[in-house]
């Protein structure tokens, strides 16, 4: 098996050539989700209504289920050519939320740091310098996010400590 076929085996959701459109949508579903998280896909869901309906359908289907299942490149590889092309046609808001997607394909930030350098020569400085201080927006947000959920975990841990002897 080649590095392209390897690449893409594995995942969750792959659409095969001959799927039916249900299972396009379904697989497409099932990657979206992966890669964005349920709460962003269940808003956007949530937030779909006869005008933006046919929209969502066709993200879902050509998108995630007819490119983002391919075999041939990794989840990261993906990300990282998704990322790009935010930074070159300024794409801030999604710029974000690939940001976060690239992270939960496994991208670190250090990666993604290299990510936004190399588009600064392909894509141009200003480009760039947004991209830069979007990531760092994203990242702060996670972070605040990490501190608050161990923080809660923390409280959750106190709260069921009792002074009385535990049974050996």
């Amino acid at each position: 098996m080649s590095g392209f076929e390897q690449a893409g085996a594995e995942r969750h959701g792959v659409v095969q050539p001959d799927a039916t459109s249900r299972d396009i949508y379904d697989g497409g579903m099932v990657v979206r989700r992966e890669v964005l998280g349920d709460a962003h896909v269940d808003r956007a869901n949530a937030n779909k209504d006869e005008f933006t309906e046919d929209f969502q359908d066709m993200i879902t289907r050509i998108a995630w289920g007819g490119i983002w299942t391919r075999p041939g490149l990794s989840r990261q590889m993906r990300s990282a050519v998704t990322i790009t092309a935010m930074v070159a046609h300024g794409h801030w808001e999604e710029l974000a939320m690939h940001i976060r997607a690239a992270v939960r394909n496994g991208l670190s930030r250090d990666e993604i740091k290299e990510i936004l350098l190399q588009t600064a020569i392909y894509c141009g400085v200003p480009s760039a310098n947004t991209a830069f201080k979007t990531a760092q927006e994203v990242f702060h947000a996670m972070d605040s996010t990490a501190l608050d959920n161990a923080a809660m975990d923390n409280a959750a841990t106190d709260n069921t400590h009792t002074d009385e002897p535990q049974p050996n």
